[in-house]
């Protein structure tokens, strides 16, 4: 049997969140801040109104997403992904870890809330064997701006790995590196849970 480490990628693999660098790739500065700033006040007023339970975060995301890339060619949204390979600030500490694992023959996954569109090509070069993300949905080639399986972020990022963990084990031991709080969830399905501080730009 193997190991297993699951990663964290935004905060804790690299500086900050790269969602809205990624959309400003895409549709421009003006557009994404605009954009974004029009997702949160929407979410605002649905949690005003809504019971208790609503996930004002996923909401935003999911306003934010529909906003800037419903309607967009898929090879387009993913090409601008090279452009994001300068904006990436590793975090020395979780990479080499990473890097441990790998070489120690362990089962590398990165599970991240992060768009599957564009961690691939963030991710090339790395020993890195598995990818969970947050799909977007899109119909003959074109993106409908609808996250597709949920936002794979806190419960629901623990539930895909949980089902990984099901699929591919058992594994010797399981190792996490995440943020808090977004990433307990996940860690206390871990052996060998690390809390790496939040890495901000």
């Amino acid at each position: 049997m193997t190991g297993l480490a699951i990663f964290d990628f935004d905060g804790t693999l690299v500086a900050g969140d790269s969602l809205i660098p990624f959309v400003e790739r895409v549709v421009g500065r003006r557009r994404t801040r605009l954009a974004f700033a029009l997702a949160i006040r929407h979410a605002m007023v649905r949690a005003a109104r809504a019971r208790s339970g609503f996930d004002l975060r996923t909401a935003i995301k999911a306003d934010f997403l529909a906003r800037t890339l419903a309607d967009l060619p898929v090879e387009q949204v993913t090409a601008a992904a090279e452009g994001l390979a300068g904006w990436l600030r590793w975090h020395g500490p979780t990479l080499n870890a990473l890097r441990r694992h790998a070489e120690k023959g362990d089962r590398v996954v990165v599970a991240t809330g992060a768009l599957a569109l564009y961690m691939p090509t963030l991710l090339r070069g790395l020993p890195v064997d598995d990818l969970l993300a947050t799909r977007l949905e899109q119909r003959d080639g074109i993106l409908t701006g609808a996250m597709e399986g949920g936002n794979c972020v806190r419960d629901e990022k623990a539930r895909r790995i949980a089902a990984y963990m099901a699929v591919h084990g058992p594994f010797s031991g399981s190792w996490g590196y995440g943020n808090r709080p977004s990433d307990l969830p996940f860690l206390a399905l871990m052996q060998h849970p690390t809390v790496v501080p939040t890495v901000r730009r």
